[in-house]
């Protein structure tokens, strides 16, 4: 599966990004904001990202920009499960953050989480990083009013964790009637 954006690429993980993929990942300040990245990020930890099998309705995705020397990796987004629900998740490099990838990103992997026929997906951000608030507030995140303790791999312990959802409407039959308005009709 792919996703093609307006400036992005995003595309599963092959065996020969795991250099850059290290290379781009292996920094605390991304490792520290992520639930299930260890840190420190090793070659193995890589490489048992791009070996995991893909799920289908929970896709994963390298998150690239084409250029015309091929398409350089700058970040990470995917659907996974937690708790019971459908979670989104990404990572942008520090060297591209505040570009509008993650945003991008977020907003195109959406798109397909709705295709894929999920009604409701979660995200959590820590609450010590603000901007990737602002990002799912962007995309059409909601604050669920939940803040939990979220165990974070890379930093080792569990932090407070704004929990955020996007509940999508109940697709239009073919005659343009939403399946809210079938059954308060019947």
């Amino acid at each position: 599966m792919f996703i093609r954006s307006e400036r992005l690429f995003l595309r599963p993980a092959w065996p020969e990004d795991r250099d850059e993929l290290l290379s781009r990942i292996a920094d605390e300040r991304v490792v520290r904001n992520l639930a299930h990245a260890p840190w420190p990020y090793t070659g193995e930890d890589a490489r048992t990202f791009i070996e995991a099998p893909q799920v289908h309705r929970l896709p994963s995705f390298l998150v690239t920009v084409p250029d015309p020397h091929g398409a350089r990796i700058i970040g990470g987004c995917g659907l996974s499960p937690h708790d019971d629900e459908v979670n989104l998740g990404y990572w942008i490099t520090p060297a591209e953050q505040g570009r509008g990838y993650a945003t991008e990103a977020a907003r195109s992997l959406l798109g397909l989480a709705r295709v894929l026929g999920h009604q409701r997906i979660v995200a959590h951000h820590y609450i010590d990083n603000l901007p990737s608030g602002r990002v799912l507030e962007k995309v059409g995140f909601r604050r669920t009013g939940r803040v939990v303790e979220r165990f974070s791999q890379g930093r080792g312990y569990a932090s407070p964790s704004r929990e955020h959802e996007v509940v999508f409407e109940a697709p239009a039959d073919c005659d343009g009637n939403d399946a809210m308005s079938r059954r308060r009709a019947a």
